[in-house]
């Protein structure tokens, strides 16, 4: 079955926008199509999808319509790896027969699926062709809509269309020298499921490395801002090994975010965060 494997980045509508000219601007860069996405997400009343860690989604692209299903996988190396089916659809309606042969089929009552949230952004795309991988850089930006409520959007996807695994995150670290960013684990549906009232980030188990953990944490804090135990066990554990490798203005603002853990704080720490993955 068809793997996704991407690196997740937040950041800010100003520093997307750095981002983008900067990549645009490189001699393995070629620009993309630009295009609005509607994005219905679907679940049971109980939010049974969501508690078997996969989302459900319905994308309006223009004319065309796809049926999205994607379990929420592992965290590698600073990238997610996750199974996805996709289908096209002939219109904006849920097509519950396409589910029969997924993994969903047997687990749940397919008949209760109804819409619970939106994500709705433009996104901008830029090719990346260095000679060892092919890479779809997206720049997403725009809105989560829930329940009447809305927060913003704006992220930047690296996914691997072909080539080495290792080239999504030498892009990664190279954007994180020029803009500030963090790597983001939550991602858009666990954020659609949160402003509906239906989800709240659970730790990672026990079995998860420290590096994946204080990224976990780092994400829910943003996200909730709430500092867990998680986060603060990563931070204890991991902290000497920051002091020691860090350039001396992460290793500060790591400091600065343990003595007062303020969400905010987290969008300066993507290029320490991926020192550690290096």
């Amino acid at each position: 079955m068809p793997q996704e494997l991407e690196i997740k980045l937040t950041l800010s509508p100003e520093a997307s926008e750095s981002a983008y000219h900067w990549l645009s601007s490189l001699p393995q860069a070629t620009a993309g199509v630009t295009k609005w996405l509607i994005n219905t997400y679907y679940d049971t009343p109980t939010a049974d999808l969501n508690h078997q860690r996969a989302a459900l989604r319905v994308r309006q692209a223009g004319e065309r319509y796809i049926q999205t299903l994607k379990t929420q996988g592992e965290f590698v190396n600073g990238a997610h790896r996750r199974q996805e089916w996709e289908w096209p659809l002939s219109g904006e309606f849920l097509n519950l027969e396409l589910l029969t042969d997924t993994p969903l089929a047997g687990r749940l009552n397919l008949a209760e699926l109804s819409a619970v949230f939106e994500t709705n952004f433009q996104r901008r795309v830029v090719m990346l062709d260095d000679g060892e991988a092919v890479i779809e850089c997206a720049f997403d930006q725009g809105e989560i809509k829930a329940a009447g409520k809305a927060m913003p959007l704006c992220e930047l996807e690296f996914e691997l269309v072909s080539g080495h695994e290792s080239r999504l995150l030498h892009w990664a670290a190279l954007v994180a020298e020029q803009i500030p960013l963090f790597v983001n684990l939550i991602s858009k549906a666990e954020q659609g499921y949160h402003l509906a009232g239906l989800h709240e980030p659970e730790p990672l188990g026990s079995d998860a490395d420290a590096v994946s953990r204080l990224f976990h944490g780092l994400s829910v804090l943003w996200l909730t801002g709430e500092a867990t135990g998680e986060l603060h066990g990563a931070m204890a554990e991991l902290a000497e090994r920051i002091r020691r490798t860090a350039a001396p203005e992460d290793w500060a603002r790591f400091e600065a975010l343990r003595g007062k853990t303020e969400p905010a704080l987290v969008e300066q720490l993507g290029r320490l965060q991926l020192g550690l993955l290096s």
